[in-house]
């Protein structure tokens, strides 16, 4: 490094430096410029790896929300294999966005080099504002349902309950057709039955109070052989296969129904997806709240970029353009600014390769050389056979009329 007598850098730290890498910054010319350079760059490093870290911790937990095992909102259901998924996950997903970052920070210029921001550079860098934006929105929203999670859990527990008897009530209404079918079917075999019974009954009371009374007789021998004929058709109706049937079919809608009831808490649980929990924070926070945390990371994300484009030229800017002029004039390239202007009168950049245009040169010449040569050498041969010709005519003559003949 240069030593100065005015100036000395101070000296740069691993920290420093990895900070300037993420930032696109040259550490070469970093190390050469003021330590307000070497601050700005870290700065911006700074925020791109801060945004890449937020990205990973909100993509594992989207992940984890969206992958881990369902349950009621107020118990926490954890899973191990979920947890190790999400964190790598999370980790791919970080590396990603601040990929993403890094190329929208290093892609953005100075602008014209003063603290405005005119209509012109703000305008290129509304890509750049846009796909900032998108990320600050994917990173927000998981953080935001991590904030409010106490109060979601509350919320998401009250529907998951609505969901199950909604769920229970339908499932209910779904199987009473088939109950009603099935127990107006079955009222007229149990209606034979009860009027039975209560025919069997009456004769039983019959039959006792004249046992009583007298003797057994006639008339108590006549009550029993009712009695026992009575409950002899009871049997046979109970066993009648139609009546069977229906009462088998009504123990299977039974069984289905409450199976189907079975799964109602099951059904309920499933009511706790990353989309249920961000609706769920908005009617939570309200949307000023959610409005301002996203807001909060978009600044965040957009900082950079609107920072790059406010910051004034210092000496790294002029290290860096010197160091650009050098490799292009070190490569035989030349610029000239504003030369020309194109058809829709943008004025236009001149680029001069001055190594290509020399091998273009070097080509033609020595194309046009070979042509020369060559031709040179075709007249040179058409005098040497001119000279054969004077010296043996009749020789030619019959060598050309023989080629003819043999033809």
């Amino acid at each position: 490094m240069k030593v100065r007598d005015y100036y000395v850098t101070p000296d740069s730290n691993r920290i420093m430096r990895l900070l300037w890498q993420a930032a696109g910054g040259d550490r070469y010319l970093l190390e050469r410029a003021t330590y307000s350079d070497q601050v700005k760059y870290m700065c911006l490093g700074g925020i791109v790896s801060a945004t890449g870290a937020m990205a990973a911790l909100a993509g594992g937990y989207a992940f984890y929300t969206i992958f881990s095992p369902r349950g009621s909102a107020l118990e926490d259901a954890s899973s191990t294999i979920v947890a190790i998924q999400s964190v790598f996950f999370g980790l791919i997903w970080g590396l990603i966005i601040f990929n993403i970052d890094r190329f929208i920070v290093t892609s953005t210029g100075k602008g014209d080099g003063t603290e405005a921001i005119t209509w012109d550079e703000f305008k290129g860098a509304i890509p750049r504002i846009i796909m900032g934006a998108i990320i600050a929105l994917t990173i927000s929203k998981p953080v935001e349902i991590r904030m409010f999670k106490t109060e979601i859990d509350i919320r998401l527990k009250e529907k998951q309950i609505e969901q199950q008897t909604e769920y229970i009530e339908k499932t209910r209404k779904n199987f009473q057709i088939e109950l009603d079918r099935n127990a107006k079917d079955l009222a007229k075999y149990e209606q034979e039955i009860q009027d039975k019974i209560a025919r069997h009954k009456f004769l039983e009371s019959q039959y006792i109070e004249e046992a009583r009374i007298v003797t057994v007789g006639p008339r108590a021998l006549a009550l029993k052989a009712q009695m026992d004929k009575v409950d002899q058709e009871i049997r046979q109706d109970k066993q009648d296969s139609e009546y069977l049937k229906l009462i088998k079919e009504k123990e299977n809608i039974e069984k289905r129904l409450n199976a189907d009831l079975q799964v109602s808490q099951k059904t309920a649980d499933g009511l706790d997806g990353l989309l249920e929990r961000i609706k769920l924070s908005h009617e939570v926070s309200g949307w000023v709240i959610s409005l301002f945390i996203t807001l909060l990371f978009m600044a965040i994300e957009l900082t950079p970029v609107f920072f790059k484009l406010m910051l004034t030229k210092t000496p790294y800017d002029y290290l860096a353009e010197n160091r650009d002029d050098l490799i292009k004039a070190e490569n035989g390239i030349e610029v000239r600014y504003d030369y020309y202007k194109d058809k829709v009168g943008q004025e236009r950049h001149l680029v001069i390769h001055h190594e290509s245009e020399k091998m273009i040169y070097e080509k033609i010449k020595l194309t046009e050389i070979q042509k020369e040569l060559t031709d040179y050498a075709v007249e040179q041969y058409k005098n040497r056979e001119k000279k054969k010709i004077d010296e043996n005519l009749d020789a030619y003559i019959k060598n050309v009329q023989f080629d003819e003949s043999s033809n």
